[in-house]
């Protein structure tokens, strides 16, 4: 057996594999001995039937069988050896006229290779790492908050401005028959309010539902209707009020944050705001972290350049996938994922140039960690050890949980990475300047 490659450019090649019969020939002899061992043909006695007989009928199917198998060990060995970076796999050229009754073969394929690039995480102008605090105005919103949840509901006789309205949402064409609770708040503009304001219990309030809340999401929760029907809905609903409440806010006093936090752990407001402030700040770095990780993301897609086999990759997606494309329908494939292609070599780069590696020690960890803040949510606050390593061996026995947490610690080890080496700006900023900047 003999391989020769031709390098056409820098980013493919044509690896040429010829095979000699004394590379096949054993092995075809060996397969059709042992079914000549086992055949069973009409006419003559098993193990007897003439090899001749067992070669016209099985021969080529075995040669053909045993040629393509060593084809595909010797080139994956070849690309091992050669320790060649290709994009895809390699794809045989068409040969319509093979001789298979011929005693030596010639096969070749067309192999993308992967570009030789350089990644300069530090760019001329800094990447801002939002730091989200959490702000005075967000501080009181949710001490607020708290009050009304842990406050007491006192009744009334007819809707005041800061009553809570229980009542049901019908339009029959619709099928909407829905109960909800809601403040007048939830309302755009005073007109709705207006309509509310004096009503008592056992009365109805026609209300067109375009423009009915400040957020038209609200009408997935109260009309329960699908995410794509409430942008846009244009009907009237029949409000029917079945309940008047007033919410009388808690005291914030010493029982207050014990039921909140546990015995002494807040003894006053200045510490209640702290405390929120310090839980919300860490969920808030998330985020940050997010923000940071896609801005990087981003930069690095857009200013390390290099050069992909495109041809070669859209020809290699056409018959890549589960259903077969053509041209054209790979072409528009390959201009959609040609950045998430660009990302992963970089990404692949920085793996291998910094050593960044997932053990099994850090998938465990990373698992046992995800249990504990599971099974704290349920109230079971202190697992034992053994719990938690039995828990995880579960998880991490399904290979598809294990990929997803690994692939979770290499982008927090690539975070840490591009903290320590990217050039980043720090910049404060409120939780909802945040919102409004980034997801309005």
């Amino acid at each position: 057996m003999n391989i020769t490659r031709e390098n056409i450019d820098a980013l493919n090649a044509v690896v040429k594999v010829d095979i000699a019969k004394e590379d096949y020939s054993d092995k075809v002899e060996k397969i059709l001995s042992d079914y000549r061992k086992s055949a069973n043909i009409p006419g003559f006695r098993k193990g007897h039937v003439p090899m001749t007989l067992v070669k016209k009928q099985y021969g080529k199917a075995v040669l053909v069988d045993e040629v393509n198998k060593l084809l595909q060990d010797a080139l994956n060995k070849y690309l091992t050896e050669e320790k060649l970076d290709v994009l895809g796999n390699p794809l045989p050229k068409p040969q319509d006229n093979l001789d298979w009754d011929a005693d030596q073969f010639t096969f070749e394929f067309e192999l993308g290779l992967a570009p030789e690039f350089d990644v300069n995480l530090k760019s001329k102008k800094a990447i801002t790492h939002y730091q989200i605090v959490a702000d005075e105005k967000m501080l009181n919103s949710q001490v607020e908050h708290i009050r009304k949840q842990y406050g007491k509901l006192v009744s009334q006789d007819t809707v005041a401005k800061d009553s809570e309205i229980t009542g049901v949402f019908v339009n029959e064409e619709k099928g909407i028959n829905n109960s909800a609770t809601l403040t007048l708040d939830k309302f755009k503009g005073k007109a709705t309010e207006k309509q509310f304001i004096g009503a008592k219990v056992g009365d109805t309030i026609a209300l067109k539902t375009k423009g009915l809340f400040n957020d038209d999401h609200d009408l997935m929760h109260f009309l329960k209707v699908p995410h794509d029907d409430a942008h846009g809905l244009d009907i009237e609903v029949i409000f029917t009020i079945n309940e008047i409440n007033k919410r009388e806010l808690a005291d914030l006093d010493q029982d207050l944050f014990d039921k909140l936090f546990g015995k002494g752990v807040v003894t006053s407001v200045t510490e209640l705001k702290n405390k929120i402030k310090e839980d919300s700040e860490k969920q808030f770095a998330q985020q940050g972290d997010q923000k940071l990780l896609n801005d990087v993301t981003e930069y690095l897609v857009e200013n390390t350049k290099f050069d992909l086999p495109a041809s070669f990759l859209q020809k290699w997606m056409q018959t890549a996938g589960e259903e077969e494309m053509d041209a054209d329908q790979a072409k528009e494939e390959y201009e959609k994922s040609e950045k998430s292609m660009r990302y992963q070599l970089i990404e692949g780069k920085l793996i291998e140039e910094h050593k960044l590696q997932v053990t099994f020690d850090d998938l465990k960890e990373q698992a046992k960690q995800m249990i504990k803040v599971q099974m704290a949510q349920f109230g079971q606050m202190d697992p034992s050890d053994k719990e938690l390593e039995d828990i995880a061996a579960r998880i991490l026995s399904n290979k598809e949980e294990g990929k997803r947490l690994s692939e979770q610690l290499m982008s927090q080890k690539l975070l840490t990475l591009y903290k320590s080496e990217a050039n980043l700006k720090v910049k404060e900023i409120t939780y909802d300047d945040f919102v409004k900047e980034f997801y309005s």
